[in-house]
């Protein structure tokens, strides 16, 4: 057995070890920081060299700072180490309160956590999983004023200080509603679409839907749409299309997004409908500028021929009511050379997706300007009489106008009064007798037609 002396001897070794060091650590350097500071002492040098002079007086002082420097240190009141910060932007903020009976607002979608610390504590923090930060709704109440509530973040690292932007925040819980809506439909992306293919219906397989929210946010829809996508891949053809989870979206009555609703369903199905209308028709060629005096278009060919059409694709709603796809060309002082070729590009009418042709070759003939007079040509329209009103001629003499008509000898020849379709345009007009002008309804540019007098017209209340 090892005997108690040995024991002790190899204490005393230990501790006179540890004294050796620490006498080298802290009681040199510490007496010598205190002789330097004694010889500047005038006062009391005798006395104080005394009491610093004893050994054990040195080794409590000695003792008394290595203790008071470890408390600093393990308090972070002195740091050995430099701290940085680091900022986490867009933490989502996770809000927990009864969804089923309360509607919260003013909450951001998103907080800024910047986190201060060692570096390693910074990186250990990035690395352990994701950040939370949560609003506790839980025990709150509806009410008419808002509440300001602090939000909580969840520490990965104690050692880690933080801040959140915001700190705090003003929320309204209210108490949720329900009610049914219409629902209607919108098309996105239908410059997407082939050009050749357009919509012919969409229906959907809800017609109403169940929204979720404050009264005041309900109070504000003025309507639900169905968003039906046409960038999908599969619409290749006409034909009908199937289309699953179909968005819902809520609008006020500027058609801005209403955000804080619940939408139940959140999506529905829709039944789509591709189409490939289309019809053909003819280029009408329009005229700016003024020929030379004495001169008159005989003839206007279009990429060689004296009748061309082309076929246009849309909506049939929209391709109905277009009967011609206008062209402009300038003809100012053009007579002398005796023709004129023009390359023009077709641009598409409203509703048209697309076009057969987008662009033209017109060539124009010129000729000597003659001139033809048409007596008593009838009066065939009145336009834009509003609602309310009637309008009749004065006299028997003005039912009827003399039109002087321009143009090559060999295309005024060939017009006949019973093609000609004159009318009066009313609009502005009110309750009493007028002198209107009398227009010609012209889509020839070969032609000049030239109404040589005004006529009267009363204006009286409809019975």
């Amino acid at each position: 057995m090892i005997s108690m002396s040995k024991i002790l001897k190899a204490i005393w070794k230990i501790l006179k070890a540890f004294y050796n060091v620490f006498d080298k650590l802290f009681i040199v350097p510490v007496s010598r920081v205190v002789y330097e500071l004694s010889k500047k002492i005038k006062a009391n040098t005798n006395r104080f060299e005394k009491i610093l002079n004893k050994p054990l007086t040195l080794l409590y002082l000695s003792l008394g700072l290595a203790i008071l420097f470890f408390y600093l240190v393990d308090n972070k009141v002195i740091s050995l180490v430099e701290t940085e910060a680091e900022i986490l932007v867009n933490v989502p903020v996770n809000v927990e309160y009864n969804k089923e009976a309360y509607v919260v607002e003013g909450v951001p979608e998103t907080v800024d956590i910047t986190l201060i610390g060692r570096k390693s504590d910074l990186y250990l923090s990035k690395q352990l999983g994701e950040h939370e930060v949560v609003l506790d709704l839980t025990d709150y109440k509806a009410s008419k004023n808002p509440y300001k509530v602090k939000l909580m973040y969840t520490q990965t690292i104690d050692n880690l200080s933080y801040k959140l932007d915001p700190q705090t925040v003003s929320v309204t819980i209210s108490e949720k509603v329900a009610t049914l809506k219409t629902v209607t439909y919108d098309l996105m992306n239908q410059d997407k679409l082939d050009a050749k293919l357009s919509v012919d219906s969409v229906s959907l397989n809800k017609t109403e839907v169940v929204v979720k929210g404050s009264q005041e946010t309900i109070d504000k829809i003025a309507t639900i749409k169905a968003l039906v996508d046409l960038s999908d891949k599969s619409f290749v053809k006409e034909g009908t299309y199937n289309v699953d989870n179909v968005s819902l979206v809520a609008y006020d009555d500027n058609g801005a997004i209403i955000k804080g609703v619940e939408i139940v369903p959140e999506s529905i199905s829709a039944t789509v409908k591709l189409d490939s209308y289309n019809i053909k028709v003819p280029l009408n060629v329009l005229t700016t500028g003024n020929l030379l005096t004495g001169k008159a278009i005989s003839s206007i060919s279009i990429n060689g021929q004296s009748d061309y059409s082309i076929n246009i694709y849309g909506d049939q709603q929209a391709l109905d009511s277009i009967t011609s796809v206008p062209v402009t060309i300038d003809v100012n002082d053009q007579g002398n050379s005796g023709s004129k070729t023009y390359n023009v590009t077709i641009s598409k009418p409203t509703g048209v997706r697309y076009m057969s042709e987008t662009s033209a070759s017109i060539v124009v003939n010129f000729g000597d300007e003659k001139q033809r007079l048409i007596e008593r040509v009838p009066l065939s329209l009145t336009k834009n009489l509003d609602s309310g009103l009637a309008a009749n001629v004065k006299t028997y003499s003005d039912r009827t106008v003399d039109i002087q008509i321009k143009g090559v000898q060999s295309v005024i020849d060939n017009i006949k009064p019973e093609n000609i379709t004159t009318y009066i345009d009313l609009s502005g007009y009110t309750v009493g007798e007028h002198e209107v002008n009398v227009y010609v309804e012209n889509t020839d540019p070969r032609v000049q037609y030239v109404v040589t007098k005004p006529i009267k017209v009363i204006i009286s209340n409809a019975k």
